[in-house]
């Protein structure tokens, strides 16, 4: 099956280029709202279901026995940038759990931010694994495992306990299959696992409403949700689409993007769940696909029209800041 155009990219009032891709729409029984294109076909959805994966930092109680709030859940959450603020959470979410960042193996890279990456290096530092876009969801393993008695070494490996409970909470939320032959190992070295959009769309559904899970997993899902509104900041960062997004529209939509251009979200007002993905791996198309399908969802809210305006339909700039061109999303999304 082809997958229909989702987003158009402009250059001087001519489309130069086009991004294919795929859209579900679902509520927590399993109906759709919206389906375009082949939304059967596993997709890797990499760092869109974080907010799924801290499920067991909350339902383990480790959450609670460490005294984490908002801003710890909503990174535990989160594909940070690297600032500043985001490694003082990281840090001080290890250190509650008697360990440092040398505990960390999710592999370290620069800061995403441009700011915090200069300010690094003049100062003559060098990047740690706390400087990780995934430090906060490690820090949250790390805890749990310890909450636990879990012996944290290797901690990102498929067979190790606390990666198990991931795995079946995974498949417990999206009613999808979680196993050997549809896993690979993500950015940050946990397993990731390939399914359908129609069962992420539903599971980001129960994670809005809670319906459809047990009593704990109902209360842990709708605390993580209502976390990452609440700290926007500490999901994504500084300029980040995710944290723009959310920030627009303070306490109504829950985002979520990961990589090569898959998006998800939750509306918990509407009771609705999101999944989509780019063909090409392209975020930017992710981005503008998921701001209009959230518009779309909205047709009869002014206040989300306004604030989602600017994401739907981006502009391009160049080197001198002069206005190129646009993103727009394709007819069948308007």
């Amino acid at each position: 099956m082809s997958n229909p155009v989702l987003v158009e990219v402009l250059r001087g009032g001519l489309v130069e280029s086009r991004h294919e891709g795929s859209v579900a729409v679902f509520d927590d029984a399993g109906k759709s709202v919206l389906s375009i294109g082949d939304i059967e076909a596993p997709v890797f959805p990499r760092s869109a279901v974080k907010a799924i994966q801290a499920l067991p930092l909350v339902e383990s109680g480790a959450a609670d026995h460490f005294g984490f709030g908002d801003p710890q859940l909503a990174l535990a959450s989160a594909s940070h940038t690297g600032e500043p603020e985001h490694v003082a959470v990281a840090t001080a979410m290890l250190a509650k759990a008697s360990l440092d960042g040398s505990a960390l193996e999710c592999g370290a890279h620069w800061p995403q931010d441009h700011e915090a990456t200069v300010t690094l290096a003049r100062a003559g530092g060098m990047p740690s694994a706390l400087h990780n876009n995934c430090s906060g969801k490690h820090a949250g393993f790390l805890c749990g495992c310890r909450h636990l008695r879990i012996n944290h070494p290797g901690y990102v490996g498929a067979d190790h306990p606390y990666q198990e409970m991931i795995r079946r909470t995974m498949a417990e939320v999206t009613d999808a299959e979680h196993g050997e032959r549809n896993r690979g190992t993500d950015g940050c070295s946990i397993p990731t696992y390939a399914v359908p959009l129609k069962n992420l769309a539903i599971g980001f559904a129960r994670m809005a409403t809670g319906n459809g899970l047990s009593a704990d997993r109902a209360s842990a899902a709708k605390r993580l949700i209502a976390a990452c509104m609440a700290e926007p900041r500490y999901v994504a960062g500084t300029g980040r689409f995710d944290t723009v997004l959310m920030k627009a529209t303070p306490g109504r939509i829950f985002v979520k993007g990961g990589a090569e251009g898959v998006h998800c979200a939750a509306i918990p007002e509407l009771g609705l769940g999101i999944a989509l993905k780019c063909d090409d791996g392209q975020g930017r198309a992710s981005e503008v696909a998921v701001a209009a399908v959230l518009t779309r969802l909205f047709a009869h809210d002014g206040a989300v029209q306004a604030a989602l305006a600017d994401l739907v339909r981006p502009v391009i700039k160049n080197w001198n800041g002069i206005h190129v061109g646009d993103l727009r999303p394709a007819a069948l999304l308007q």
